[in-house]
C-alpha cells in the first residue's frame, strides 16, 4: 500500500455568542475542525508505508462534513448546522538521509465553511487555510514483511485568511507544532493493522475575536487505529477509529471550559485502478463530543498519483 497521510487542518470559529443559551457552546470560541477536530492529524490506512527514495506523490483530498448539534460539558445545548466543503492539495517527495527514508512534504488547505439555522450568526467563509510542512522519518522500514514505524513532525504556518471580526476563519493566526508516530504490521493473512498517535502544541493567538483578545490552547492529543482487509491485489476494505482529547482554550485568561473528548469512526475502501493512481472513499462521523459541534456525518475522497 502506498503512502499519503491525511492531515487535518482547523478552521477557526471566533464569533462569541453572549446570549444566555449559548455560552455554553463554549462560546464557540473552540475551533471547528477539518476533517475532525481542531488540529488533530488523521491518517489513512497505509499512510506510514515508506516508498523508495526518488518517488513522489501528488494528492487531492476532498471532504463534505456537517456538524448539526452543539454540546457543552457533555449536554446538548443547541442545534444548527456548520457545513464544511474543504480540500487539501499535497505534494510528497521521498528521499534518503543518513540511511533513513524521509519524505518532506507540503500541504495547502482550501475550501468553504458556512453556518445556517441557529448557527447562522457565524456566517461563512471561502479561501485558503494555513500551510502545513512535514517530513516523516522511518525508524523501521521492512517492506518485505510490510512492517513500518515512522515519526513525523508537523509545522502549521499562519498563512491562511484570518479576520478577527469574522465568525468563521480558514486560518488560525497562530503557529502549531505537532509530532506523530505511526506503525503498520500484518496481523493475519490479508489483514493489516495501522496505529498512530500524535500531540499538538499551539502558540497564542493575540488577535482573537472582536475584542482582539489573547487565546491560548493546551496540548491536543489523538490516538487512531485502522484494520484493512486486502480483498484483491488492488482493492482493500478498511475500518478505523479515533479518539481526540485535550485542547482546552482560554480567552483573555478565562477558561472556555471546552476541553475535547471525542471518539469517531470511518469505514470505506481503497482502489488502485492503475499502478500509479489510488482512490480512497470513506464515510464516518463522531459518535459523541464533550464540548462544541458534533460532526454527524462526513464523506472523504482522496485521489493520489504516484510518480
Amino acid at each position: 500500500m502506498k503512502n499519503n497521510r491525511a492531515v487535518t487542518h482547523a478552521f477557526s470559529v471566533t464569533h462569541v455568542f453572549r446570549g444566555p443559551r449559548i455560552w455554553k457552546l463554549a462560546a464557540l470560541t473552540m475551533v471547528v475542525a477539518f476533517p475532525t477536530l481542531a488540529s488533530a492529524i488523521n491518517v489513512d490506512a497505509g499512510d506510514y508505508t515508506a516508498l523508495p527514495a526518488g518517488a513522489n506523490v501528488g494528492a487531492l483530498y476532498l471532504q463534505h462534513a456537517q456538524n448539526t448539534r452543539i454540546y457543552a460539558n457533555g449536554s446538548r445545548v443547541a442545534g444548527g448546522d456548520i457545513t464544511q466543503d474543504v480540500g487539501v492539495a499535497r505534494f510528497i517527495h521521498f528521499t534518503s538521509i543518513g540511511g533513513f527514508t524521509v519524505d518532506p512534504q507540503i500541504l495547502v488547505p482550501f475550501g468553504h465553511v458556512g453556518a445556517t439555522n441557529q448557527m447562522s450568526a457565524l456566517g461563512n467563509n471561502t479561501g485558503i487555510g494555513d500551510a502545513i510542512f512535514a517530513a516523516t522519518i522511518w525508524l523501521v522500514n521492512r517492506p518485505e514483511s510490510n512492517t513500518f514505524l515512522g515519526v513525523t513532525p508537523f509545522i502549521y504556518a499562519p498563512t491562511g485568511s484570518y479576520d478577527r471580526n469574522r465568525g468563521i476563519n480558514l486560518g488560525e493566526n497562530r503557529w502549531k507544532f505537532a509530532l506523530q508516530a505511526g506503525f503498520i504490521t500484518p496481523i493475519a493473512p490479508k489483514v493489516i493493522l495501522d496505529l498512530a498517535a500524535d500531540a499538538t502544541a499551539f502558540t497564542p493567538n493575540h488577535n482573537f475575536g472582536p475584542a482582539g483578545a489573547t487565546m491560548t490552547e493546551s496540548p491536543l492529543f489523538q490516538a487512531q487505529g485502522w484494520l484493512r482487509y486486502q480483498l484483491t491485489s488492488s482493492i482493500d476494505l478498511r475500518v478505523g477509529g479515533s479518539y481526540v482529547f485535550g485542547g482546552n482554550q482560554t480567552v483573555a485568561g478565562v477558561s472556555s471550559a471546552n476541553r475535547q473528548s471525542t471518539p469517531s469512526f470511518l469505514l470505506g475502501a481503497a482502489w488502485f485502478p492503475t499502478k500509479t493512481w489510488q482512490i480512497i472513499a470513506l464515510y464516518g462521523r463522531q459518535t459523541s463530543t464533550e464540548n462544541g459541534p458534533l460532526e454527524t456525518q462526513r464523506f472523504n475522497v482522496r485521489v493520489a498519483h504516484f510518480f
